[in-house]
């Protein structure tokens, strides 16, 4: 009986489009040819999966030899562009049939490219896509406003402090936090303001910004078990995926 081997995958990141497309920076943290590659998030974190939801708007088979699709996908503060070809049959496939406009949700890799010009573009590799409602896109605009939050209360707590901690102590609390001053020149208000805009957009905060108790009340539990930050070896499938419209139920 040959032995099996479980490959752990990486928690995916909840992004907004607006951050993940300011990301340019993508880096590994050993020399082994396998090892995972992560988006340097602007907030200060690192991403080897990422997590969004948004109207497809946009499909086109790109491919000149053999079909690659490629999506475009908008939330309320950009695009993303999702590319899937003959190495992600399933995901090229849901694109190939999706109808536009449709709310979609995507689990895949970030991938970039630079250009000729030496611009950086970034992109999504799928796993994974389905269908959703407005509810559950709603539910995905809600927490991903929130873990934009808890990442900028961290990358301010190292602004703040910088100047006081030893290299070390930079290194092993803010390690991220550190490589997103060195690499970006990103403005932390642009960040702040799409958080306040879409959590008022989902009735957490009030028109005098306050955040609402009810809705605090509502979402408590499952910001605590989000399938899709939580640390646990968590596929699209162990968060419903499969579903057509409910597809998230503790994200």
């Amino acid at each position: 009986m040959s032995a099996q081997t479980t490959v752990d995958r990486e928690v995916a990141t909840r992004v907004f489009a607006q951050e993940f497309n300011d990301a340019s920076f993508s880096f590994t943290e050993s020399d082994d040819e396998q090892a995972p590659v992560y988006l340097l998030l602007p907030t200060g974190a690192k991403a080897n999966r990422v997590f969004i939801t948004g109207t497809l708007t946009e499909k086109e088979d790109v491919g000149d030899d053999s079909e690659y699709w490629r999506g475009r996908v908008s939330d309320s503060t950009g695009t993303f562009f999702v590319y899937a070809g003959q190495y992600q049959p399933e995901a090229a496939a849901k694109l190939q049939d999706t109808e536009t406009p449709t709310r979609i949700a995507v689990v895949g890799k970030p991938r970039t490219y630079e250009r000729d010009d030496g611009s950086v573009s970034v992109s999504i590799r799928p796993e994974q896509i389905t269908e959703i409602d407005q509810q559950a896109r709603q539910k995905w605009t809600n927490l991903t406003a929130k873990r934009t939050a808890e990442r900028l209360e961290k990358h301010a707590s190292f602004l703040d402090t910088a100047d006081d901690l030893a290299e070390g102590e930079a290194i092993a609390a803010y390690k991220y936090s550190k490589m997103a001053v060195d690499e970006y020149d990103s403005s932390l208000e642009t960040y702040q303001r799409i958080v306040l805009e879409a959590l008022e957009a989902t009735g957490e905060i009030d028109e005098v910004g306050t955040i609402s108790r009810e809705s605090q009340d509502e979402t408590s539990s499952s910001i605590d078990s989000d399938p899709s930050e939580s640390g646990e070896n968590s596929s699209p499938s162990d968060s419903g995926m499969g579903a057509a419209h409910e597809p998230f139920p503790d994200s």
